[in-house]
């Protein structure tokens, strides 16, 4: 189980530094879910950090699509979390960006949904600060040259011996990554 509320950059000093991708376009977005999902393992959560339009929901839809998944994959703003099952793995995708208080994530429950049998993708888990679990790998999206149309540039950070397993798994499949 996952201690909750650590800096996804900091506490977790057996890490490699943090890997920097340019994402020039939404496809590029996508081929980078589809290459990162088999890497991703049960137990693991999965932070989504950046502004609203960054890319967070379309990785999180090319992450499942990469796995198989046919269905839609909708945003969980309203909703709080949405549940998929591919190959008897629940995979949960939440979105606390409607939170007021980091409270409402014990007051809602949500905290049974992160267990070894399941990966979390994390929305906002700054708006739940102190209770979501700490993330094993943490993606910050910005836009590239402070415009949309530019692209996305994206961090990706190990957070914990998974995620620095997963971390550097990716980086011998992506074509040109170097950290």
């Amino acid at each position: 189980m996952h201690s909750p509320n650590r800096s996804p950059v900091h506490g977790f000093d057996g890490g490699q530094s943090p890997l920097t991708l340019r994402l020039p376009d939404e496809a590029a977005t996508i081929a980078l879910g589809r290459e990162l999902a088999p890497l991703l393992t049960p137990g693991m959560v999965i932070w989504l950090d950046g502004d609203l339009g960054a890319g967070k929901t379309t990785l999180a839809r090319a992450l499942l699509r990469g796995l198989g998944h046919a269905g839609p994959v909708k945003s969980p703003t309203y909703t709080l979390v949405e549940v998929y099952v591919v190959s008897s793995i629940y995979w949960y995708h939440f979105d606390f960006y409607r939170f007021n208080e980091p409270e409402e994530f014990e007051d809602a429950g949500l905290g049974e949904y992160f267990r070894d049998d399941s990966v979390c993708l994390v929305e906002w888990p700054e708006k739940a600060a102190g209770h979501v679990p700490q993330a094993d790998l943490a993606l910050v999206f910005r836009f590239a040259a402070d415009t949309p149309e530019s692209g996305r540039i994206i961090d990706l950070h190990a957070c914990s011996e998974a995620g620095n397993k997963c971390l550097s798994a990716f980086i011998s499949r992506w074509p040109g990554a170097v950290n």
